[in-house]
């Protein structure tokens, strides 16, 4: 691949990475701010600048170390900072602050979608398509994407990520206090059997298993989303 093409490729990829993860962070601040706690405010955390919200070990070197082995890449953002105890209801207020960021993910995506029916509709897509509108297009793409895995990864009921605390405040009061016991060690289980187990074993696939069909599920919805907004193919 040329230096042309990896640019391309780096900036189609880094531009929705960056956008979703920033608007996944500030969702949890902004749902907590509403529910009472405005301790993301306070620290100045709702900002839109990317540089406020990048943590130099899970959103550089983790996935750069990731990707240069060959592992499943993920990683993180430095989180939102959220004090549960001001919310007014903590147990779901912790449950809604959680899942806004996923939800906004699945809000984003869904707005590639139209985007991108909306760009096929106006441009001569199937024709012959500028460098902007392909870079555009590109984009969307990926946003719709990363915004989809972004959500469904972060649903995984695993400490840190944001399912485990939906889970926790579901749970009865005994199971949830079980559950919180899980949390110091959170980071070793996801190592453990996202990227440990299937460097060794990658016949497992377990990203794929746990992550791939809701995904690909989402994916087939949004797409079918976007069809109906680009209309019908011209004859």
């Amino acid at each position: 691949m040329n230096s042309e093409g990896i640019f391309w490729q780096i900036a189609t990829i880094a531009i929705p990475m960056i956008v979703a993860i920033v608007f996944h962070e500030i969702a949890h601040g902004w749902v907590a701010r509403a529910l009472g706690d405005p301790t993301a405010a306070e620290q100045n955390r709702l900002s839109l600048n990317p540089l406020r919200h990048v943590d130099p070990f899970g959103t550089i070197i983790l996935p750069g170390l990731l990707k240069l082995s060959g592992a499943p890449v993920f990683g993180w953002a430095k989180p939102v900072p959220v004090d549960f105890s001001r919310l007014r209801n903590p147990r779901w207020g912790m449950v809604a602050v959680a899942a806004a960021g996923p939800g906004m993910n699945f809000v984003l995506a869904a707005f590639s979608a139209v985007a991108l029916g909306l760009l096929v509709r106006a441009t001569d897509y199937a024709a012959e398509p500028g460098l902007g509108v392909l870079f555009v297009a590109d984009n969307l793409r990926n946003f719709l994407i990363v915004n989809i895995f972004l959500g469904m990864f972060n649903l995984l009921p695993i400490p840190p990520f944001d399912g485990s605390r939906i889970v926790m405040g579901i749970l009865p009061a005994p199971l949830a206090r079980g559950y919180a016991r899980l949390e110091p060690f959170g980071l070793i289980i996801v190592f453990g059997f996202l990227v440990i187990l299937p460097y060794f074993m990658p016949e497992l696939r377990l990203v794929e298993r746990l992550v791939g069909p809701p995904v690909q599920w989402l994916g087939e919805h949004l797409a079918g989303l976007a069809g109906m907004v680009a209309g019908p193919e011209p004859q």
